[in-house]
C-alpha cells in the first residue's frame, strides 16, 4: 500500500512541473501554526510573495502545518497532501530531522524541490537550508549566562523536544561551551524536556524549580515555548528577576518580560527572514537558478538596556499587520 501510494505521489509530482513556467505554487509547511513565532515566519513568505508578484513571477504561496508541534503524522500527511495537489517547491521547518526524510524524498523524486527553513533535516535533500546557526546559538547563551552567573555559577536547561534539530543543535552547543569554557559553573539539570506546548514546558519546569531553585544562579530555556514555561514558573515560586534567566525566541509576553527584568536576556532569530528568503530561493530553485546552499539569518542577544535600539526593535517586532491583515 505504501509503494501504490508513494507511486500515485510520485506521478502527481512529476505532473506539477508540466504547468506554466512562469506560475509556481509554493508550500509552505512551519512546525505549527500557534506560536508567534510562525506568525513572523508567515509574515515573511506574504512578503515575498507580494515582490515576486510585483515582479511579474506569478507565485501563490500556501501555507499549512500541523496545530502541535510535536505531531509528526500530521505534518508527513500536509506535505503529502501537497504532492498530490501539483505545488511546485516545498519550504519546510521539520519537525523531526529524521521522520520527515521519506516524504520530502517523494517530493524531490518527483522534481519538487524541497527548502528546509528554521530547522534542519538529516538529509542532503534540500536545495537550500535558511536558518540561525543553532548550535552557535547555543553557544551564545551559554556565555551570556555565564556572565551573568560567574564562575562557579549553577544552572539549568530546559530542553524542547526530542528530534527537533533546531533545539538539540542549540542544547548542545551550550552544553559544550560550558564545558569547555566554564568549567567551574555546574550543570545541575540539563536533561528535563518541556515537551512543545506552554504548559508542559511549565510543568517541567515547576519540577526543576521546586527540586533545585533554591540553589541555582541561572537558567536557560532554548525557544519559545520553554522560555514562556519557565518564566511562569519562576514568577510562581518568586525567582523571576533574582535567578538570572537566557531564553530564546520572542513573542509578547517574552518581550514585557524582557523590559520587566523578570527575564535578563532573549537570544533573538529572525523567523521574518527565514519565511521570506524560503520562499525566495523555492521560486529560484524551481526556475534553474543557483541558491546558497545554507544561509544564516543571525541570532543577536537582546537586554532592558538594549531592547529599544532600532536594530533589536526591528527583530522583535516583525511588521505582522503589514502582511497578515
Amino acid at each position: 500500500m505504501k509503494k501504490l501510494i508513494g507511486s500515485l505521489l510520485l506521478t502527481a509530482a512529476f505532473a506539477a512541473n508540466s504547468f506554466a513556467a512562469d506560475s509556481y505554487t509554493i508550500a509552505v509547511v512551519p512546525k505549527g501554526t500557534t506560536h508567534e513565532y510562525w506568525k513572523a515566519v508567515q509574515a515573511g513568505t506574504v512578503k515575498a510573495e507580494r515582490e515576486l508578484n510585483a515582479a511579474g513571477v506569478n507565485v501563490k504561496v500556501i501555507y499549512k502545518g500541523p496545530l502541535k508541534e510535536d505531531d509528526r503524522e500530521q505534518q508527513v500527511q500536509v506535505v503529502e497532501n501537497f504532492i498530490g495537489r501539483r505545488v511546485n517547491a516545498i519550504v519546510i521547518s521539520p519537525l523531526d530531522r529524521n521522520a520527515l526524510i521519506a516524504p520530502l524524498q517523494t517530493a524531490v523524486q518527483g522534481k519538487i524541490p524541497v527548502v528546509t527553513i528554521d530547522s534542519a533535516l538529516n538529509s542532503d535533500l534540500p536545495v537550500s537550508y535558511i536558518a540561525t546557526d543553532n548550535r552557535e546559538g547555543g553557544r551564545v547563551a551559554a556565555r551570556t549566562l555565564a556572565g551573568l552567573v560567574g564562575p562557579n555559577g549553577r544552572v539549568i536547561m530546559l530542553r524542547y523536544s526530542v528530534g527537533s534539530a533546531s533545539t538539540e543543535d542549540r542544547e548542545e552547543g551550550f552544553i559544550e561551551v560550558m564545558k569547555k569554557d566554564f568549567p567551574g559553573i555546574k550543570l545541575v539539570s540539563v536533561d528535563q524536556h518541556g515537551g512543545v506546548t506552554r504548559d508542559t514546558c511549565y510543568r517541567t519546569a515547576q519540577n526543576l524549580l521546586n527540586r533545585f531553585g533554591k540553589n541555582i544562579d541561572g537558567v536557560f530555556a532554548c525557544n519559545q515555548p520553554t522560555t514562556a514555561g519557565m518564566l511562569l514558573a519562576l514568577r510562581d515560586l518568586g525567582l523571576a528577576g533574582k535567578t538570572k534567566f537566557v531564553g530564546f525566541d520572542t513573542g509578547t509576553e517574552l518581550v514585557s518580560a524582557l523590559r520587566a527584568g523578570d527575564i535578563t536576556a532573549l537570544l533573538v532569530q529572525d523567523p521574518f527572514r527565514m519565511g521570506y528568503q524560503g520562499v525566495k530561493n523555492a521560486v529560484a530553485a524551481v526556475r534553474g537558478e543557483k541558491v546558497e546552499k545554507f544561509v544564516d539569518t543571525g541570532v543577536t542577544v537582546a537586554t532592558k538596556a538594549n531592547v529599544n535600539d532600532p536594530a533589536v526593535k526591528d527583530l522583535i517586532n516583525p511588521p505582522l499587520d503589514q502582511y497578515l491583515k
